[in-house]
């Protein structure tokens, strides 16, 4: 069986996504309607809430706070 293409999506494809979503659009219609995984979408909301960016290397994680030695 030949394996799947990935497929690729604008920044602004994205943006749009999220848009519907926040806008009150199931995930569930969007994923069906436009052909995305649920995990995509996911993750393209959680970016777009985290920094507002789609590039990888905006993404930023939170550092774990400092652990402090009691004396």
């Amino acid at each position: 069986m030949p394996k799947q293409q990935r497929r690729t999506f604008t920044a602004e494809f994205k943006k749009q996504m999220v848009g519907l979503y926040e806008n009150g659009k199931s995930r569930a219609a969007l994923v069906e309607e436009y052909g995305l995984t649920a995990s995509a979408l996911d993750r393209w909301i959680k970016q777009a809430q985290a920094t507002g960016s789609f590039k990888e290397k905006d993404i930023v994680l939170p550092m774990n706070p400092p652990i402090h030695e009691e004396a």
